[in-house]
């Protein structure tokens, strides 16, 4: 289990289990998980007992499931804390698991147990920094409002983000939920959720939006 150093800034976390995936989990964003792998299974269950995140990494090579002769996993150098918000286990051998996104964190000292379970020890990135959206970005966050209104008319049971009126005025917030739904590569992403400018973020996006005539700015 993930704990806390007793050093200043930036905090570390030692020996914090990992879940690689195929996928980019976004600080705020919600992620369904189906987890059926002995060596999540443990430890999934345990995070869920006491409290306490696991990291989720996206694979720079390999898969998400281990087969023979699959490629070596390698982890990609930025993760993101998760939190189980919600489990289930409607079977022997099967977590249904909904997470919430968190901290971001670098991937400093990763090791594989025998048992085929990623740890490491991290040091937390700091938050994003809260900024307000500036009047030429404006649009993304409209038309992000209206594709979250239809999705939880057309999709009740999906897991859209609850964003208040600050998180829809906010650069990192609103760049994130883009990025979870628009259909990029993984490592397009990964590239995205790692920068540390979160109106750089957000102008990428509206680029992206703009490509794909979605939240185009009126003018």
């Amino acid at each position: 289990m993930a704990r806390s150093m007793s050093s200043p800034n930036p905090l570390t976390l030692s020996s914090l289990p990992l879940f690689p995936l195929g996928a980019v989990l976004f600080p705020g964003g919600v992620m369904p998980l189906r987890v059926f792998e002995v060596r999540y299974l443990d430890m999934v269950g345990k995070c869920h007992r006491a409290g306490a995140p696991f990291g989720v990494v996206a694979l720079s090579q390999g898969q998400e499931v281990r087969t023979p002769g699959a490629p070596q996993e390698q982890l990609q150098p930025v993760g993101t804390l998760a939190h189980v918000t919600a489990l289930e286990q409607p079977q022997p051998g099967l977590l249904l698991v909904q997470c919430r996104g968190e901290q971001r964190f670098r991937v400093d000292r990763p090791s594989q147990l025998k048992h085929g379970l990623w740890i490491a020890d991290v040091t937390l990135l700091a938050h994003d920094v809260t900024l307000g959206i500036p009047d030429d970005l404006q649009h993304t966050a409209r038309a992000l409002r209206q594709v979250h209104a239809n999705l939880r008319v057309q999709s009740p049971s999906a897991p859209v983000p609850v964003g208040s009126a600050a998180d829809y005025d906010d650069c990192a917030w609103v760049a994130n939920r883009w990025c979870e739904l628009l259909p990029l590569p993984t490592t397009t992403k990964q590239r995205l959720m790692s920068l540390d400018n979160p109106l750089m973020r957000l102008e990428l996006v509206a680029d992206m939006l703009s490509k794909t005539g979605i939240g185009v700015a009126e003018g």
